[in-house]
């Protein structure tokens, strides 16, 4: 198998990731897992190549809207479920070369993916689209902190009446403090080293699929953590509710 995942990575000249290679090998009747895929890849020194060099800005504090005092600091980190949300916002590379935006919202008590979505934008309504799907997950307190960076997407007009609605409390990062929101820049690197294993998606639908089963069918439900006593986000939170 090994000289067939070969041919196809060399046949499309680079361009196939462990994902597509599996796929590629599929459609040819040849039954392969990601793992031997991705060790074939490995031991043969064979790295697919990036659509695109540039990294997107996701966030531009250069907006008109007031800044949120950073109240997740002031507060520190939260005693229980449901006492801080962090957001943010990061790029899905397509092989075509342009990017979907990713706005995720974590309850940082128990690591929990509680809502996000996936748009070919990153504009305000991203955010709101992702938070709202999580209000519809949780009974939310009233004076919740929902911590994000300075970014204009979570200081417009409309993201602050759905949290004002929700009597919730906005917060957010000091400027130019790139640790000021360490826990969800640590989800981001682990899950898109995770999510990008095959490289570059085909297309939107292909991305959102695999998202869900990372997230919902992994993350949440099995990925465990060592700040949890080695639990699952849900079995975490199930603990916490026994408890």
């Amino acid at each position: 198998m090994e000289e067939q995942v070969i041919a196809v990575f060399k046949a499309n000249k680079r361009r196939y990731g462990i994902r597509r290679i599996v796929k590629e090998l599929g459609h040819q009747g040849v039954k392969a897992s990601p793992y031997k895929v991705g060790k074939a890849l490995v031991k043969n020194g064979l790295k697919a190549i990036q659509p695109r060099s540039l990294v997107p800005k996701t966030t531009d504090s250069r907006h008109p809207y007031r800044i949120s005092p950073n109240v997740h600091k002031e507060k520190g980190f939260p005693s229980g479920v449901n006492g801080t949300w962090v957001g943010d916002i990061t790029y899905i590379p397509m092989t075509d070369g342009t990017f979907r935006y990713l706005s995720v919202w974590m309850d940082l008590y128990s690591r929990k993916i509680v809502g996000w979505d996936l748009q070919d934008h990153m504009k305000e309504s991203l955010v709101i689209a992702s938070f709202k799907k999580a209000l519809t997950t949780r009974t939310v307190p009233e004076s919740m902190v929902i911590h994000s960076d300075r970014g204009g997407q979570y200081a417009g007009t409309i993201f602050r009446k759905i949290i004002d609605k929700h009597k919730l409390t906005q917060s957010m990062s000091d400027a130019d403090n790139p640790y000021d929101n360490a826990h969800m820049e640590s989800y981001f690197s682990r899950f898109k080293a995770e999510l990008m294993e095959g490289g570059a998606f085909d297309n939107a639908e292909d991305a959102r699929t695999e998202i869900f089963e990372l997230i919902e069918m992994y993350y949440n439900p099995k990925r465990l953590h060592s700040s949890l006593g080695y639990l699952s986000p849900n079995n975490f939170e199930l603990n916490q509710k026994a408890a």
